[in-house]
């Protein structure tokens, strides 16, 4: 398995490309691990139940007409489409792509004094995520 530095990551939203102005973006996803432990077992069981993930975003703010704030701000409080993937390369077996609909539930404007303008948000997972190597 190669090692590869993160240089290059892709990131889509509502169909929009927007890698350009992302400094970090993370999808994580998880599934409830539920007690299922009986009496005499001597280990704790677990059984998994539903599934939920986020995907956290750190976006270079940008308000130009078509990026990153004119972007997300009619988003505000609706589900979009998402797509991550670890390369802008091509879908393949070395470079899946991750799908599905997050909620745009966070806005933010303005930050600190002498530093570049960003946006740092959690957006929640809404139904399925997939995997896609083609």
């Amino acid at each position: 398995m190669a090692v590869m530095a993160l240089i290059n990551e892709y990131l889509s939203l509502n169909a929009v490309a927007m890698s350009d102005h992302v400094r970090q973006a993370t999808l994580t996803l998880d599934a409830a691990a539920l007690d299922a432990t009986a009496m005499g077992d001597g280990w704790t069981k677990n059984v998994y139940g539903l599934k939920s993930g986020q995907l956290q975003v750190e976006f270079n703010d940008d308000t130009a007409l078509s990026q990153v704030d004119a972007l997300l701000w009619p988003l505000f409080g609706t589900n979009t489409a998402f797509e991550v993937r670890l390369d802008a390369g091509a879908v393949s077996t070395t470079n899946p792509k991750y799908t599905g609909l997050v909620g745009i539930a966070q806005h933010n404007v303005g930050g600190q004094l002498n530093d570049v303008a960003r946006k740092s948000l959690t957006f929640p997972t809404s139904g399925a995520v997939t995997r896609a190597t083609s």
